[in-house]
């Protein structure tokens, strides 16, 4: 009778490559070599529970310089699926000479749990011994790819600071040729007049409303956003000057910004942003109460905004996204929050005192407590009483529980309420929670 296995089995994969200067055609190659090796070395593990995959991965002709290789791309793939728990090879340049993709596939066997050995270096990343010479080996990876890292940093430092453009998004305005920024007259002259606009409306919402109004886009003719707007007003690249680590250097392009209109664009952002700095209602911005909740029609959100009119007065409004952001005109225009959260309140206090609210509540919650009508009636009752005494954040609180969204259109206001958010309403509610303090108002208050 055999002995029962003692260890669990360990699939194991030989990998096998020789580069293109070296002879395929002969009947016994290296290939042949290194996959001969590979099985005699697992099968002198056999008592740890090693044993051999049936495939084959065997890149023949193929540099160890890089991972562009089919046979170890199948490799990789089989480790990510689950299907190898060793990899074999004759030597650790057979699988790679590059320190850094070393790195990277030492990374993905860990990741995997999988580990590495090496038929004529006595490395086996499953041993103490054996992650102690990866280990070195990695830390050379590292400092390879940090020293590399360095020199580029480097190299885009001193570039930049002779007054070179290293790439990346091309500004509107210019163009590229031969590694130089050119300016793009009809863009270069749509830049100046945005610049010269900013500088008479003082604001990016109204801005974004004269690009939309007079057709001017982005390059690839998408609308300019009011952050994408900002970020144009601030890129020194249109005074003629590289940025780097925000220290600025003369350019070698040509400038579409002269220095005096770059300013007086800079004093209006320092005058709004000081404005907002001294004054604190703005800072946190309002409550509002549908924020998140409200909805077109057409399934466009309306965001928070609000307004400052000449004499100091704050007005609160929800506007479709399209026109805050674009200023995309939208049939629903500017929504004034005061008379909307108004509309939407009455419409929460009704449904506390609802009948039907309160049936449905009963029937939705059994076997969670209290769902006698006269007791929901109850709870619902000592909320209504207090509702204009609570917090707004607590009123909040409460919209956000039972109502999943409220969508407008240009005549009607409809409110979709939470299918749990009043079981939840009523769970909180009950003896010995807020619902007893909330008793306690309502008494207080008659």
């Amino acid at each position: 009778m055999n002995a029962p296995l003692l260890v669990s089995p360990r699939r194991c994969a030989v990998y096998c490559r020789v580069s293109s200067d070296e002879r395929l055609d002969q009947s016994f190659n290296s290939i042949d070599a290194q996959k001969e090796a590979g099985r005699a070395f697992i099968a002198s593990q056999r008592a740890e529970g090693w044993i051999g995959v049936g495939d084959d991965y065997d890149d023949g002709g193929f540099s160890g310089g890089n991972m562009e290789r089919p046979a170890l791309r199948r490799l990789m793939a089989d480790i990510e699926a689950g299907k190898v728990d060793i990899v074999v090879v004759y030597k650790i340049d057979r699988l790679s000479r590059s320190l850094a993709d070393f790195a990277r596939m030492v990374d993905v066997f860990d990741r995997h749990k999988v580990s590495f050995s090496a038929v004529t270096q006595q490395i086996n990343s499953a041993t103490s011994m054996g992650r102690l010479m990866l280990n070195v080996l990695l830390s050379f990876a590292q400092f390879e790819r940090e020293v590399t890292g360095e020199r580029i940093r480097d190299k885009i430092a001193a570039s930049k600071a002779k007054g070179m453009w290293m790439g990346g998004s091309v500004p509107l305005g210019y163009r590229v040729e031969a590694r130089q920024l050119m300016i793009e007259p009809t863009e270069a002259k749509t830049m100046h007049r945005i610049f010269t606009r900013f500088v008479e409306c003082r604001s990016t919402t109204d801005l974004v409303r004269w690009l939309t109004a007079n057709n001017i886009t982005s390059r690839k003719g998408s609308p300019i956003s009011k952050q994408a707007l900002w970020k144009l007003l601030n890129n020194r690249i249109y005074l003629g000057e590289i940025v780097h680590k925000g220290k600025a250097h003369p350019g070698q392009h040509e400038a579409i910004i002269e220095r005096a209109l770059w300013d007086r664009v800079q004093a209006v952002f320092a005058h709004n942003s000081n404005d907002r700095r001294h004054d604190t209602w703005a800072k946190r911005g309002p409550e509002f109460l549908l924020a998140g909740l409200i909805v077109t029609e057409d399934g466009e959100r309306l965001q928070p905004s609000f307004t400052t009119k000449t004499n100091g007065q704050r007005y609160r409004y929800y506007v479709p996204t399209r026109t805050q952001s674009f200023g995309v005109p939208h049939p629903v225009g500017r929504l004034s929050a005061e008379p909307l959260e108004a509309m939407v309140l009455e419409q929460i206090h009704a449904a506390l005192r609802a009948p039907e609210v309160i049936q449905a509540v009963c029937d939705a919650v059994p076997g969670q407590g209290p769902t006698e009508p006269e007791v929901v009636l109850a709870l619902l009752h000592n909320l209504a009483g207090v509702w204009a005494a609570l917090y707004p954040a607590e009123r909040t609180r409460i919209a956000r529980l039972l109502i999943e969204k409220v969508t407008v259109s240009e005549s009607a206001v409809s409110i979709a309420w939470h299918e749990l958010g009043w079981n939840t309403l009523i769970g909180e509610l009950q003896p010995g929670t807020i619902g007893a303090e909330l008793a306690e108002l309502e008494t207080a208050a008659g």
